[in-house]
C-alpha cells in the first residue's frame, strides 16, 4: 500500500509523493492520520523556505499538529490499541539533558520535533497518510470527538502552556479582565481557554472580521478590528491601564505596545507570539511594574489539551475553518496564509 506525504522540497516547493507504508518497530505504533493542522511554522518553511536561521536543508515532511487512528502496533506495546483514535504528540525530549533533568521539558537541548527543520537529518512530520511512532506519543481521544477537534491538541496545549505560565505569574483567571492581541488559532484558542477558566472579560483585537468573528463564537465578550476601529480599543488605555492579562498572539509590534498601554500597573503579559527584533515601550513596561513573561512550546500541557477536548467543555469546532484533502495540500497552505479567510486549515487523509 503506498503513504501519500505532503514534503516541502525548497521555498514553495511543496510536492505530494508517495512512500511505502511504514512498519511499526517495538514500542511504536502505525497511526492512519485523519486530520493534520497547518501551523505558522509550517506556513514559513513553505513561503521562505525557514524560519529565522532554521533553514529547510533537505526535503521534508511538514506538519506536526495530527490525529488519527491506530491501525497496527509493534511489540510490547501496551495502554493503545488498534482503532483508538488518538492525539499524536510531536514532541519528544531526550529526557538526559539537564533542562529534562529538572523536569523542563520543553526547552531540551536535543528536542526531537516532528516537522522541524533544526536538526539535520530533518525531523520528518505528520502530513502523510500513516507515520510509525513510540506509543507513548499517542493520547488516546474520546468517542465522539470530531476528528478536526482531536487534531487542535498540538496549539491547544501550546496554549495551555501560556495559560500556565499566566497562573505562575498572575494566579487564577477566573474574574480577570483578559486582552488577546490577535485571533490566529493561537490567539482563538486562548480566548477559549480564558473562557474555560472562569475570565470576567475577554476582549480580542485583530486586523481582520473573519478572524474576530471566529473568537467570538469561541468566547470573546468583544472584539476590536483595530485597522477600522482602533480608536475603541483607547477606552482601555485610561487610568494607567484596564486588563489584568493580555496574551499577546500576534508578534507585531502595535499589538505589544496597545497591549502595555491597556494592561494596568503590576498586570501581566505573557507573549506567545513569535518575532523578530521589535521594538518595545520598555519604559511604559518598566513604569508600571508590568510582569512580562514568555512562553514556549509545551510539556504536560499536551495531556492537559487531550482532556479539555476530550471534555467537551470548550467550544473549539469553528477555529477550524477550512479543511482540504492532502492531495490539494500547496493550495491549503496558500489559503493558510490567507488571514482575511482563514483562521485553521487542515489536511484530511484517507
Amino acid at each position: 500500500m503506498t503513504n501519500r506525504i505532503a514534503r516541502l522540497h525548497g521555498q514553495k516547493d511543496l510536492r505530494v509523493e508517495t512512500t511505502q507504508e511504514p512498519s511499526p518497530a517495538a514500542g511504536e505504533v502505525v497511526v492512519a492520520i485523519g486530520a493534520g493542522g497547518i501551523c505558522g511554522s509550517d506556513i514559513h518553511y513553505y513561503a521562505d523556505g525557514g524560519i529565522g536561521t532554521i533553514r529547510v536543508r533537505e526535503p521534508i515532511i511538514i506538519g506536526h499538529e495530527a490525529a488519527g487512528t491506530v491501525v497496527a502496533l509493534g511489540e510490547a506495546v501496551e495502554g493503545v490499541s488498534v482503532g483508538d483514535v488518538v492525539a499524536v504528540n510531536p514532541s519528544h525530549p531526550c529526557g538526559t539533558c539537564k533542562f529534562c533533568a529538572q523536569g523542563d521539558h520543553q526547552h531540551c537541548m536535543n528536542m526531537r520535533f516532528k516537522g522541524s527543520a533544526m536538526f539535520l537529518p530533518h525531523e520528518q512530520g505528520f502530513f502523510r497518510d500513516r507515520v510509525a511512532i513510540g506509543a507513548g506519543q499517542c493520547y488516546k481521544i474520546a468517542e465522539g470527538v470530531p476528528m478536526a477537534e482531536a487534531a487542535l491538541a498540538e496549539p491547544l496545549a501550546v496554549c495551555c502552556r501560556a495559560v500556565t505560565r499566566a497562573v505562575q505569574v498572575a494566579g487564577s483567571l477566573e474574574g480577570k479582565r483578559v486582552l488577546v492581541t490577535g485571533a490566529g488559532p493561537i490567539g482563538a484558542l486562548c480566548v477559549a481557554l480564558a473562557k474555560h477558566y472562569g475570565a470576567a472579560e475577554i476582549v480580542v483585537t485583530d486586523l481582520q472580521d473573519a478572524t474576530l468573528a471566529v473568537a467570538k463564537q469561541v468566547g470573546a465578550t468583544r472584539t476590536i478590528n483595530v485597522a477600522t476601529n482602533g480608536a475603541e480599543l483607547a477606552e482601555y488605555e485610561a487610568e494607567k491601564g484596564q486588563f489584568d492579562l493580555c496574551f499577546e498572539c500576534s508578534a507585531a509590534g502595535p499589538a505589544i505596545r496597545s497591549a502595555i498601554a491597556c494592561t494596568r500597573p503590576l498586570g501581566t503579559i505573557v507573549q506567545v507570539g513569535v518575532m523578530g527584533d521589535t521594538p518595545v515601550p520598555f519604559n511604559m513596561l518598566v513604569s508600571k511594574e508590568i510582569n512580562l513573561c514568555g512562553t514556549h512550546r509545551f510539556d504536560a500541557e499536551f495531556g492537559q489539551a487531550v482532556e479539555l477536548i476530550n471534555g467537551r467543555s470548550m467550544t473549539l469546532g469553528p477555529i477550524v475553518t477550512h479543511s482540504l484533502p492532502v492531495d490539494e495540500a500547496p493550495a491549503a497552505v496558500e489559503l493558510a496564509m490567507d488571514r482575511g479567510k482563514a483562521v485553521k486549515v487542515q489536511l484530511t487523509f484517507g
